[in-house]
């Protein structure tokens, strides 16, 4: 199917991998709250997790279309150059218990997506800014001086706009790994999920902003995932809610308390048709691309549903057995292996 479909057609439907603050009736308690328990303490971690946060990253600010963002470095500078893209309403710590097991053979870079993270807000947000977005902080940080064009990761809304940029700029990029990309649910899935979503409330959109809450703690125990999946490695979730979270005025002016760091109206902001219909046809991609996806993703049970897809016929796929849609979280050490293979042996010089 995927050669019959446009990839302006295909990127209309919704990624939906954010964080959100309710309690779908109908879902487990360790997905509705997969925190909760912990009282506002971080869940014991192994020795490999204590190990790759200690080695801290560099942090750092690239400016790009008039906005600061957040970005992330590990290793020397003059090594091939890796960025990782995070999913939506996430942000470039999601990735810094991956990116050092790289940081010895690569010049790493993790961004933060405007919008995001500790990234600047903007009015509007488009597929081509965040390419651009992707190439500026490439050149600002050095991922073109280990003698070739860098490698880009990207899971799931980042793998979306790693896959733009690969298609519409082939000659910025080495190769596309994308990581559990999905480009929206069958119609009739989309119309279920959005009424679903209409019935949750706490969910930040243009009219009701994300809520502040008094307390680190209970901040902490209405972090979920999206699409809906329990958190395989809790430490894990944890260490990413921590740092979804920004002090804020509470609103009756009592003191600070805490909420979100994405924009909320950033979906709605969001302009998913501009500068996709002229992409090249998904048959004619010349970036080699990878897609790594989980085995129990919600993302691929729509692929496999009939949702449409822009891959490249006959691209190189690889599953990662016991995980959901959040593979870094689920199996963290299986998509490192996953990665590191990739890279020793491919893509093709």
């Amino acid at each position: 199917m995927a050669e019959d479909v446009k990839p302006a057609e295909a990127v209309k439907g919704a990624y939906d991998d954010r964080p959100i603050h309710a309690d779908p009736g109908e879902l487990p308690p360790e997905v509705q709250a997969p925190l909760a328990g912990y009282g506002g303490e971080p869940p014991p971690s192994p020795r490999w997790f204590k190990d790759a946060i200690a080695r801290e990253p560099e942090r750092v600010f690239v400016e790009s279309l008039g906005s600061k963002l957040e970005v992330l470095t590990w290793g020397e500078v003059g090594k091939p150059g890796l960025l990782f893209v995070h999913g939506n309403s996430a942000h470039a710590d999601w990735w810094s218990f991956i990116a050092p097991f790289f940081s010895d053979d690569y010049r790493v870079a993790s961004m933060s997506l405007a919008g995001m993270g500790a990234s600047d807000w903007r009015e509007r947000y488009s597929f081509n800014d965040f390419a651009e977005d992707a190439e500026a902080v490439a050149r600002a940080v050095g991922l073109y001086e280990g003698g070739q064009k860098p490698i880009y990761v990207g899971h799931s809304f980042g793998g979306g706009q790693v896959f733009f940029a690969a298609v519409r700029n082939p000659e910025r990029m080495h190769a596309a790994i994308m990581v559990d990309t999905g480009f929206g649910p069958p119609p009739e899935e989309l119309a279920k999920r959005q009424a679903q979503m209409e019935a949750v409330r706490n969910i930040p959109t243009v009219d009701r902003p994300s809520r502040v809450y008094p307390t680190l703690e209970a901040a902490l125990a209405r972090f979920r995932l999206m699409p809906p999946q329990p958190a395989g490695n809790p430490f894990i979730a944890d260490f990413i809610a921590r740092r979804s979270l920004k002090r804020v005025p509470l609103p009756d002016g009592s003191g600070e308390g805490w909420t979100w760091r994405f924009d909320p109206n950033m979906w709605a902001k969001l302009d998913r048709e501009r500068g996709m219909g002229d992409m090249t046809a998904p048959s004619a991609v010349a970036t080699p691309m990878v897609h790594i996806y989980g085995a129990q993703s919600r993302i691929v049970e729509h692929r496999r549903a009939g949702a449409p897809s822009p891959f490249p016929p006959g691209m190189l796929e690889i599953e990662i057995p016991d995980s959901h849609h959040h593979i870094m979280i689920d199996q963290p050490l299986a998509l490192v292996a996953a990665l590191r293979a990739l890279l020793a042996a491919w893509p093709p010089a």
